[in-house]
């Protein structure tokens, strides 16, 4: 075995890396990170996607902005897998697909390795996104998502990358603003670090979008629930998220803004059962000028022609 060192696994389909207590699966057909386990414990139900929607708020209905941005309703649940490209220790190589993938051997090993997919939305027209995952011999993961703007399409509702977590979360804690925070709403919130328990939804009458948190340098998720029955007595296990260059936003909930979006009142919503994080690079302000028509401010608005780019870290420890 070689020390300090990543194992590369050149599957028919995916792509693993493992080393000292972490064990990563990339899907090339589904188009993303497949598994993400840290300590024997999974952190995925599915892939990791680009987000386009937020659940429409009553300022968003007054003024008609969902209306107008409803291609992204679509791209936000279907996506286009356009390439997947690998570095292994900076040079590139094939996308090892069968039968060139027999062509490696089970002991092989690396620095660093890079897989960079890009997605076609399927919007009208389209743009792409393009989401970079390096993984070092450590086993941290730097993450980069990068939006490429289009002219012709429509204003954002927010932009970002959403992670669904089998199961819900014991708490939350973050580096950033304190209570509910948007990009017009910041004004009120100090600095500091924040604890909350649970997965909280404010109780509108009509669910919308909720929970958004700005300027945040850190995040860490702890659980003590896995899939597995048998295990029914678990010590807490974390997830940190870590900004890299500039802060970034995020919600951490028990609904897709599918699932708000589709309910008309909170008893329609879905019994709670996992957790979805949503890490933004860009998020639209909530206006709030009146609820009957008055549009988000203009420098709150997120415009679809201008690249949007961000990144951070992921590490599998509680991170204070």
């Amino acid at each position: 075995m070689a020390k300090n060192n990543l194992r590369i696994i050149y599957g028919d389909g995916t792509l693993g890396l493992s080393g000292k207590n972490f064990r990563y699966i990339f899907n090339y057909a589904r188009g993303g990170l497949e598994s993400l386990v840290i300590n024997q414990r999974e952190w995925l139900y599915r892939e990791p996607l680009p987000t386009f929607w937020r659940a429409t708020t009553d300022n968003d209905r007054g003024n008609g902005f969902s209306k107008k941005a409803l291609q992204w309703l679509g791209a936000d649940q279907f996506i286009n897998v356009k390439d997947i490209a690998i570095q292994v220790n900076h040079q590139p190589i094939s996308l090892p697909l069968p039968p060139q993938n027999n062509g490696y051997s089970n002991q092989e090993w690396a620095q660093e390795v890079k897989i960079i997919f890009t997605y076609q939305t399927l919007t009208i027209p389209s743009t792409y996104v393009t989401v970079s995952y390096q993984v070092d011999a450590g086993g941290e993961l730097d993450v980069d998502v990068h939006y490429y703007g289009n002219s012709k399409l429509p204003e954002l509702p927010v932009f970002g990358l959403r992670f669904l977590i089998p199961t819900t979360a014991l708490w939350y804690e973050y580096d950033g603003l304190a209570g509910e925070t948007y990009p017009d709403r910041m004004a009120g919130g100090k600095h500091g670090t924040y604890h909350i328990s649970g997965l909280p939804v404010t109780p509108y009458l009509v669910p919308q979008d909720c929970g958004v948190h700005m300027q945040t340098t850190r995040l860490t998720i702890a659980r003590n629930t896995v899939k597995n029955n048998i295990h029914t007595k678990i010590e807490p296990f974390y997830l940190s998220i870590i900004n890299q260059k500039t802060p970034f936003a995020f919600s951490c909930l028990p609904y897709t803004a599918e699932e708000l979006e589709n309910a008309t009142h909170q008893e329609e919503l879905p019994p709670i059962r996992r957790t979805v994080l949503n890490i933004f690079g860009a998020v639209r302000g909530v206006g709030g000028i009146d609820s009957w028509g008055s549009d988000v401010e203009e420098a709150y608005h997120i415009s679809a022609a201008k690249d949007i780019q961000f990144s951070f870290k992921i590490i599998g420890k509680n991170i204070n």
